[in-house]
């Protein structure tokens, strides 16, 4: 309700839902929240779990559970081209099943106690990951367009979908902390099996297959030649890659679409990092982890609130010119800041985190506008794949870069976003130009 008031006065030129828009709206965004509930309560007892395992009579160290988040991080860039083009090329609902079972086995295994195992589950974990953030959206937006709804509808279902996600977050933050209290640290982990479960199940019954490639008229048809015998999945799933390789190098924006999600999405995960240790710096021990990030969802709840409400009137390219720029000058004082007074890192923070919280529908409205349907669940997992590098790069160099390097690797990273949108901006109105 908030989400939808916080849009503002109704335009009366505005495309209104039909009931077979609120239908696809609901069917996608329960399935979201629940996949995104699953998700948001194992973040906060990650370094935990894995902490508090004794292998071969020794406790786990710090630098053994980094290995793990890197493994996660390093399976998401190795086989992310692999896992968009299974997405497009055997359908974004098996994806998005996928994902549940994957994320489940991954929660399963920190109940393990040998290395292997351990670092099979951050695999899982990883590939989840990639078929979280691509095919759950590459069904919706195809849903969308291949019915023929009015584009600024899908803008509205954004809205909802990551205003929503931030009380999902609140709520999955104060879940996790009772299921902890009560069964130690892989307790959120098998809480969350509850909820990929309720999303697969209502996935399953809810949405109808969709393909890359496959012709509005005939959504289930195979992307082979009619008659011909059907191509091996790999042999599908390899060709559809490199189709998008090719619709990539073809056209800049989709090109400079992805620079903008890897560099803005590299430097948030930096900021999800090092915020902690930030505030240690300044407050010391005494961190109300729990609060501030309470705080950090509220300020991304303000930003997709602002996102209902400006898009509308602006256009999606000079909205993210306009929150890159701010994102960058909120990076750059929390760089300055670093090691410092405490006010201006904090409100640095919070101005980023509204940022985060504008960005998620931004991308996704921008996402739907140029990247093509036939290819959409591979160039997703494509541009994730200098995502992770960048996470990676900064992470095993922590040591030498310390916390202001971090943010400066942040900085540069926005900086580097908003030129990339500035010329995606310039391609737009070049090809608005009548040709002389």
């Amino acid at each position: 309700v908030a989400a939808r008031r916080s849009q503002g006065p109704a335009d009366p030129d505005a495309p209104k839902a039909s009931k077979e828009v609120r239908s696809l709206q609901l069917r996608f965004l329960l399935v979201f929240w629940m996949y995104k509930m699953a998700d948001w309560l194992q973040g906060p007892y990650f370094w935990e779990v894995y902490a508090s395992k004794v292998i071969g009579g020794a406790a786990v160290s710090s630098a053994a559970v980094a290995k793990f988040f890197l493994t996660g991080f390093s399976s998401t860039a190795i086989f992310g081209a692999v896992i968009g083009g299974m997405v497009d090329s055997l359908g974004r609902k098996r994806g998005s099943l996928a994902f549940a079972l994957l994320y489940s086995l991954s929660a399963l295994s920190t109940r393990a106690n040998t290395l292997p195992l351990l670092y099979a589950g951050r695999v899982a974990g990883g590939l989840g990951t990639s078929l979280l953030f691509s095919a759950p959206e590459a069904w919706l937006v195809s849903e969308h367009q291949r019915s023929g709804f009015a584009p600024a509808l899908l803008s509205e279902t954004f809205t909802l979908a990551y205003f929503g996600d931030s009380l999902v977050a609140i709520a999955a933050g104060q879940l996790a902390g009772l299921a902890a209290a009560a069964g130690g640290p892989t307790a959120p982990f098998e809480l969350s099996i509850f909820f990929l479960v309720a999303g697969a199940a209502m996935a399953a019954l809810t949405w109808r297959e969709n393909k890359g490639g496959a012709p509005p008229a005939a959504p289930e048809q195979d992307l082979d030649a009619v008659g011909a015998p059907p191509k091996p999945a790999a042999a599908r799933t390899g060709n559809i890659v490199v189709q998008a390789l090719g619709a990539v190098a073809a056209d800049r924006r989709v090109a400079l679409v992805g620079a903008v999600q890897a560099l803005f999405e590299g430097a948030m995960y930096i900021f999800v990092l090092q915020w902690p240790p930030a505030l240690k710096a300044a407050l010391g021990d005494a961190v109300p982890y729990g609060k501030i990030f309470s705080c950090f969802m509220v300020a991304c709840m303000i930003g997709s609130s602002t996102f209902g409400a400006a898009i509308r009137r602006f256009a999606p390219e000079d909205m993210m010119t306009a929150l890159l720029a701010l994102a960058t000058a909120s990076m750059a004082a929390a760089t300055l800041s670093c090691g410092g007074a405490l006010a201006p890192i904090i409100a640095a923070f919070f101005a980023f985190e509204a940022c985060v919280g504008c960005y998620f529908p931004l991308i996704g409205t921008l996402r739907s506008k140029y990247l093509p349907d036939a290819y959409r669940g591979v160039i997703m997992n494509l541009f994730g794949i200098p995502l992770n590098l960048i996470v990676v790069g900064v992470f095993l160099s922590i040591g030498r870069l310390g916390l202001t390097g971090a943010f400066a690797c942040s900085f540069t990273a926005l900086a580097t976003a908003l030129v990339s949108m500035l010329g995606l901006r310039l391609a737009v109105r070049a090809e608005r130009q009548p040709d002389v």
